[in-house]
This record gives C-alpha cells, sequence and structure tokens, in this order.
C-alpha cells in the first residue's frame, strides 16, 4: 500500500478523534501542489515573482494565505514553467504552509501528552478529580491507549513530513526539502525530538515496574538499560522506525538527575542546566537569561522553555536507587548553600551593608 493512502487510511480510522480537532499534515493537498508543479500547471498571476519577494516583508502571512489558496485551487492555472533546480513560490508557500501544520501538530501532542502524564503523576483528591473531567473510568488502561494514540499521531505526521519533503527534492531535483529539516531544529519544532516522546517511554516503562504490572503498551518496543557506560532508553514507532535517548548528562557526564530537556532538546540534569545558564538551582532554569545558550548547540532562548521529565526521573530513581540518592544529598546540600547565600545578600541589601 502506498503513503499516501496509509495515511489517509489513518486518519479515518485510529486517528480520527485528532482529525476533527487538531491539524495534521495535509499530505494528499501538498502531493497535488508538486504534482502540478511537476507538470507546469504551477502559479497564476497572483503568485508572480514580485508576490514571492514581498513575502519577505511584515505582510508575509496574509501574502501566503492568499498565494496557497490560488495554487490550491482546481481552477485553470496560467502556464508557468516550474524550473528544475528551484522554485520560488513553492519555496515560500509550500514551506510556510508545513511550517504552520508541524507547529500545530507539535503543540497539539506537547500538551495532550502533558495533561496525560499530569493524571498519571497525581495522586489523592487531584487525582479523583482529574479522571471525573478527563471520563478515564479504569484510568491506567485509558491512559495506556491515550499514549498510544499519541505516539501514532506523532509517528505518522513524521512520516508523512519526511516523505512529502523527499518527494519535493525528486521534483525539484534539489536539496532544499533536506536544508528545511535543519531549519525545522532552529525553531523547535522536530516531531520525532519532542521530550515528551521521552517522557511517554518513562510511563511505559515505570507501568510495567507498577502494582498494576504491565497491561498494556504505548511503543511496541520500549527498553531501557542502565547497566552500560551510556544508559539509554530505545523504543520503535510504529511505522519501525527505532528512536534512542541517551540519559547522560553531557555536562556532569553522569546518568541525569532531575532531567530538564531545553527547548533545543538536548537534555541535562537540572543542576547542570542551571550551572550552564549562571542561575542558581533554587531559582530554576526558567529563569535563565534569554540570551543564554545551551552548552552544546549554542542556541539562544531554549531555557524559557524547558521541561522537567518526572516521569524519566521517576524511572531513574527506580532502577538507579543507590545513585539516585546519593546525588539527593549532595543536591540537597547544594540547595541549602544557594539558598543561604541568596538570602545573606538580601538581607544586606535590605539593610544597606
Amino acid at each position: 500500500m502506498k503513503f499516501g493512502e496509509k495515511f489517509t487510511e489513518y486518519l479515518l480510522t485510529e486517528g480520527e478523534r485528532f482529525r476533527d480537532k487538531y491539524s495534521h499534515v495535509e499530505y494528499k493537498r501538498l502531493k497535488k501542489v508538486l504534482k502540478k508543479c511537476r507538470s507546469g500547471d504551477v502559479h497564476e498571476d497572483g503568485a508572480t515573482t514580485e508576490a514571492v519577494e514581498a513575502l519577505d516583508t511584515e505582510n508575509e502571512a496574509a501574502i501566503c494565505r492568499g498565494t496557497v489558496r490560488c495554487v490550491s485551487r482546481s481552477c485553470d492555472f496560467s502556464r508557468t514553467l516550474c524550473p528544475s533546480q528551484t522554485c520560488p513560490v513553492c519555496d515560500k508557500i509550500f514551506f510556510y504552509e508545513l511550517s504552520k501544520e508541524i507547529s500545530a501538530i507539535v503543540g497539539c501532542f506537547s500538551s495532550r501528552a502533558r495533561r496525560l502524564l499530569h493524571l498519571h503523576l497525581a495522586s489523592g483528591f487531584q487525582r479523583y478529580l482529574w479522571r471525573i473531567k478527563h471520563r478515564f473510568a479504569d484510568d491506567h488502561l485509558a491512559m495506556i491507549q491515550e499514549g498510544r494514540n499519541l505516539v501514532s499521531y506523532v509517528a505518522m505526521n513524521a512520516l508523512a513530513v519526511r516523505k512529502i519533503l523527499k518527494k519535493y527534492d525528486k521534483i525539484h531535483k534539489s536539496v532544499n526539502g533536506r536544508n528545511f529539516k535543519t531549519k525545522l531544529q532552529a525553531k523547535h519544532i522536530e516531531l520525532l525530538k519532542s521530550p515528551w516522546l521521552i517522557e511517554l517511554s518513562a510511563f511505559q516503562i515505570n507501568s510495567r515496574d507498577s502494582e498494576h504490572g504491565y497491561i498494556g503498551e504505548i511503543f511496541p518496543e520500549c527498553s531501557c538499560d542502565f547497566t552500560g557506560s551510556d544508559p539509554v532508553i530505545r523504543c520503535t514507532l510504529p511505522d519501525s522506525e527505532k528512536l534512542e535517548f541517551s540519559l547522560t548528562c553531557p555536562i556532569c557526564l553522569d546518568t541525569v538527575f532531575d532531567p530538564v530537556s531545553l527547548g533545543c532538546g538536548h537534555m541535562f540534569c537540572n543542576s547542570c542546566a542551571c550551572t550552564g545558564a549562571s542561575v542558581p538551582t533554587v531559582e530554576g532554569v526558567k529563569t535563565a537569561n534569554r540570551r543564554a545558550k545551551c552548552p552544546i548547540c549554542r542556541q539562544m532562548g531554549v531555557y524559557m522553555d524547558a521541561v522537567h521529565l518526572t516521569e524519566l526521573s521517576l524511572l531513574v530513581k527506580k532502577r538507579c536507587r543507590e545513585y539516585w540518592n546519593e546525588r539527593l544529598q549532595t543536591e540537597r546540600a547544594e540547595r541549602i548553600k544557594q539558598a543561604k547565600e541568596h538570602w545573606d545578600l538580601q538581607s544586606r541589601f535590605i539593610l544597606g551593608f
């Protein structure tokens, strides 16, 4: 079965709930745009070179939307041959629309995964309220099913993006589609680099270890290995693509403790991330200066979007208890020291000496 048919079938079956309320890659529509581009039936007079150049102005969004409607119509097109090496109209319109779709998918996936994992870690009366609000009758089974749906959702859309970009480069004989992936990294909207995939992996492993037993799976295959020099989580997506997440902090070179993932996707111990941003651990990574850079990729503004990986922290605590207790004592002593220094400075400032 061709991927287009497979993706359509997914949207009509498993992805039905997501299709109605949330975005997905408009694979068939984008494919039609590329088909018209290949045949030479590309752009009507509303999509001239002048319009393309105007996309670089502050009116980019409005012009793009109007031009996309022109390209997407099934009416007559002017016969303007699309150059084989590059297509400036497609480069602007095609990638602009695809970026919007991917951003919406990332937002949907992140918000739903955050809600799901918050419910899993909630306790007592809070858990009871969440179960009523979100109608989770058998909450654990329902959460496993929700996790499976989320992974299928992001995996199928990631595959659709990869397929359509490969087709773009094939038709235009270019590497623009490949370069577009680099731009996605800079915008922090890569589908398979989401920290919530790590959290869902840890959630599945924690579920196996819980009193519920192993009653379901989110990933077809998911495992963790803390025995080697580089602890990892390995999992397989529904389309058989394999993911591997290293659990070694690149700063202290030890297993991550109280892990956080920055906006760029790099993962650190919370205290190491704070050190890298030159902020006290007691204040947290999100208080870092906007110009603070990731210690690995040197991107700015990534601390504001940091995510605390609570499920992963729980997994490390269960699988490496001795190491976790040792780090806990060290971190606690350091935080007490930082808190004392902070209040000493505040007292001196208030008293004027």
